[in-house]
Order: C-alpha cells, then sequence, then structure tokens
C-alpha cells in the first residue's frame, strides 16, 4: 500500500452544504474500500486547509481515480501529497553517497 495525504478545501457548494459533509465522509471512506484502499485518518483543520485525509491505496492510478471521483462530487478540491514512511524515509536517506 502507498500512503497519501489529501489537503481538502471546501467548494462554494460545499461550504453551502456543509450539514451534509459527515455523510459525505462516509462516502468517501466507502470509495476508498472499492477502489482497495482505506481512509487511515480525518481530521477538520483550522488555517489554510478545511480538511485532512490520510489514506493507503494500493498504488497512484488507484489515488488518481480516488481523487478525480472526489473532486467530481464538487464538494472540494484537494492537493495529493505521496507519503513515504519512516522506514521508507530511512531507506532512501540511507542510499545518499
Amino acid at each position: 500500500m502507498v500512503a497519501y495525504v489529501m489537503l481538502l478545501n471546501w467548494t462554494d457548494q460545499g461550504i453551502k452544504n456543509v450539514k451534509d459533509s459527515p455523510k459525505r465522509l462516509d462516502a468517501v471512506k466507502k470509495l476508498a474500500k472499492e477502489l482497495g484502499g482505506e481512509v487511515k485518518s480525518f481530521y477538520m483543520t483550522l488555517g489554510l486547509y478545511d480538511l485532512v485525509l490520510i489514506l493507503d491505496m494500493p498504488n497512484n492510478d488507484k489515488q488518481a481515480a480516488f481523487a478525480l471521483k472526489l473532486g467530481s462530487s464538487g464538494n472540494v478540491r484537494s492537493t495529493t501529497l505521496k507519503a513515504f514512511p519512516e522506514e521508507d524515509y530511512r531507506r532512501i536517506l540511507g542510499t545518499l553517497v
């Protein structure tokens, strides 16, 4: 599995219907499972971004499909970051000469 961090902002549509956001989150979790992944953590945040998802997906293609389906709902805009866990971080840095 590959780890991703998604930084999300509500669109005008998303904030107008913010009371429906918990139902939408349930649908997001279901979508991740349908694509073979899992939402590991969810946070509502203060500051530059409104929401943060931490998720595992099988590969970049599945993550791209997830992000596109999420964005096509019209409720959020996203920025996706591929995340390297500590073990990979140490391995990668260990290869530096």
